[in-house]
């Protein structure tokens, strides 16, 4: 029987041993990572001496200034220094991995996690579900399949007054027995469409305010996937993903005037999904070299494991869905729970010790947390930049 299924063996090509970087403990995270992290900042008096030369006189002239160290409330300068909450928006956060990581994030009671979903009651009913507490998330309308959803999201996020900290483009679709392609309201091939052009919009128009966010570490995280990279086994289960020359996505992916498919091919909806994950992971690394240096954020990607129950596999024929998990459960030994990956998730957007920009992050079966080697494709900094001004036209950037 052949499961044509994007995500076989997923589990086998994250076991590298070698690579490991650092052993993460998934509850190192849900205390107080960030305090330790920053604790000279805390300890530190508030009121600090500058001094000043006087060029004229030679006199050194003592001036004292209030200067509240990055995450507190300002307000805090004459009273007890408080640790205000991250804000991290995650989109996507109504199921599967993103609900898992909100929960997650919502249970430490040091964020304020904004879901960002295209289904408002989907999203509220699932955070009752989660047990997350009223104070500790919010939800908010966004419909990654509409550019001008992601504009008005962006205008309401700030209207909201909150900060940004951390940006996780969670969200995707996956349509892998589709024959013929569906496209969003901009005419776009629907996978691509979602899971790459929408989350570009969204990070770049929110770059900004990461800029101006005050807290310890502001990151911008983009899921990205086994399943992209050809130097793994899961990444060689057919159809292989591949953009070749960007021939079908710089003609707009209309299935009209060009092919709806990146590399100009014929239609596949497993390779569709594919190919986005590559230019997810091409995305985080231009993101890196463009923005990294002089705003000292955070770039990561990240394959959280196998998540053999997620709902993404929803469109899947039933055989493969009732096989799937048990194969990776006992066959593969790469099944990971949805609370599992949620965790490592949250640690990617919180943990300082996963704090370096520009990395794919991967666990290996002991869940420690490693840095993954992407394919060649997808870490190829040409066609990143290529793919980088391609995505700014057809997003209305360039």
């Amino acid at each position: 029987m052949a499961l044509q299924a994007s995500f076989l063996p997923s589990a086998l090509s994250a076991r590298k041993e070698g690579k490991v970087a650092c052993t993460i403990k998934e509850s190192a995270f849900l205390g107080s990572s960030i305090l330790e992290h920053h604790k000279s900042q805390f300890n530190a008096p508030v009121l600090r001496t500058k001094r000043e030369s006087n060029h004229s006189v030679g006199v050194v002239k003592a001036q004292t200034t209030a200067v509240a160290a990055p995450g507190l409330n300002q307000s805090a300068v004459h009273g007890k220094k408080v640790l205000r909450k991250g804000v991290v928006v995650i989109t996507g956060a109504s199921s599967g991995l993103g609900l898992a990581a909100a929960k997650a994030l919502a249970e430490t009671e040091k964020w304020h996690v904004v879901m960002a979903c295209r289904d408002f009651l989907k999203a509220e009913k699932a955070a009752q579900s989660a047990g997350m507490a009223k104070e500790n998330y919010s939800i908010m309308h966004l419909d990654l399949a509409s550019l001008d959803s992601v504009r008005q999201f962006v205008h309401a996020f700030r209207q909201s007054g909150r900060p940004l900290d951390v940006l996780v483009c969670n969200a995707a679709i996956y349509r892998p027995t589709a024959r013929t392609p569906t496209y969003t309201a901009d005419g776009y091939e629907m996978s691509v469409g979602v899971n790459h052009l929408g989350h570009f919009l969204l990070a770049n128009m929110l770059l900004e305010d990461l800029k101006k966010s005050d807290y310890p570490s502001r990151r911008l995280i983009i899921l990205g996937s086994i399943t992209g990279n050809t130097n793994t086994l899961a990444g060689n289960v057919p159809p292989k993903a591949g953009l070749g020359d960007l021939r079908g996505l710089a003609g707009g992916l209309d299935g009209r005037n060009s092919s709806a498919m990146i590399d100009g091919g014929a239609f596949d909806g497993a390779k569709a999904y594919k190919d986005s994950k590559i230019c997810n992971m091409l995305t985080m690394q231009e993101l890196h070299r463009r923005f990294h240096e002089d705003t000292g954020i955070t770039f990561a990607s990240l394959y959280p494991g196998c998540i053999a129950t997620t709902g993404l596999f929803r469109e899947h024929i039933p055989l493969f869905r009732l096989l799937f998990p048990p194969f990776q459960k006992f066959i593969t030994k790469g099944f990971v729970s949805e609370d599992e990956s949620g965790q490592r998730l949250a640690q990617v957007v919180g943990d300082p010790s996963l704090l370096k920009s520009g990395v794919y992050w991967s666990w290996n079966n002991n869940s420690a947390s490693f840095e993954n080697q992407l394919s060649e494709e997808a870490s190829d900094a040409v066609k990143a930049q290529k793919l980088w001004e391609i995505s700014e036209k057809l997003v209305g950037l360039a």
